[in-house]
């Protein structure tokens, strides 16, 4: 029984899709052994393409479709769609050059703008985030190519600065041997980068101190949270005060209060 053009042309279609399908799953695994994680993904995606195009001609020609005529369509085509679609292609291009970069990868937190989460996956016209309060967001590839982003995963170590201010009349020794003797203890700040207690200058209210610690990027979040809390419990058992905010107002050489004297006047009716 000999199949008609039409129907031999769907079958295929149809085993390339399975094959192609197969093929650029199966290769997943070697390639991730070989590849990041970006790189394995965009590589799947072309082995995918690829065969199923391979497939795509050998269908259309059982269809009688000349291999010529095809790729001078194609040629024509694609200079419409070149014109049509400019922003796609920007997005395109501007994917190959963050997968080339290798400025960021799946798995990574980003920062782009106003925009920060975890990059779910890298295609070839966006890059999809998951924020950290769960919501999706689709950023297309030339806005983060044109923009600053920052990538605060990408190193294992991260810098934690604490802005503390405290009153005048501490003394500045003790609140830094209470901030060492804190740090030295917890287990989430790293000895290397050594911890700095830093005083940054005189405030309106009190002096201003950085304490400067260092932890694991992955646990960043939570440290950040424990150790507010941790220098609050510490200064409050050592009995150190954080000022707040407060005006005093001064009048005379001494700042002594003003004396106000009362008199009582007399009209001049009164006197005659």
């Amino acid at each position: 029984m000999i199949l008609k053009p039409y129907i031999y042309a769907a079958l295929l279609l149809l085993v390339g899709f399975v094959i192609a399908k197969i093929v650029s799953t199966k290769g997943t695994a070697y390639l991730e052994e070989r590849f990041s994680i970006k790189n394995s993904l965009v590589l799947k995606r072309l082995v995918f393409y690829g065969v199923l195009i391979l497939f795509l001609i050998s269908a259309l020609h059982q269809l009688g479709f000349e291999l010529g005529v095809l790729l001078g369509a194609a040629g024509v085509l694609s200079v419409a769609i070149g014109f049509a679609s400019q922003t796609s292609m920007s997005n395109i291009i501007s994917g190959l050059f963050l997968i080339g970069e290798g400025a960021v990868s799946v798995g990574d937190s980003i920062k782009v703008g106003n925009t920060a989460g975890e990059v779910i996956s890298i295609d070839w016209l966006s890059i999809k985030l998951r924020t950290f309060d769960n919501l999706y967001v689709r950023l297309p590839n030339e806005s983060i190519i044109k923009t600053e982003m920052i990538n605060m995963s990408r190193f294992k170590i991260r810098r934690f600065d604490l802005m503390i201010s405290v009153a005048y009349q501490e003394d500045l020794a003790l609140v830094k041997q209470v901030l060492i003797n804190l740090v030295s203890k917890d287990t989430a700040c790293l000895d290397d980068p050594e911890p700095q207690v830093i005083i940054e200058g005189f405030g309106d209210s009190g002096v201003n101190i950085r304490l400067a610690v260092w932890a694991k990027s992955e646990e960043f979040l939570k440290f950040k949270s424990t150790m507010n809390e941790k220098v609050k419990a510490a200064f409050d058992l050592a009995g150190i005060e954080i000022p707040f905010p407060h005006i005093s107002l001064y009048a005379g050489e001494k700042s002594l209060p003003l004396e106000v004297a009362v008199t009582n006047r007399v009209s001049k009716e009164e006197d005659s």
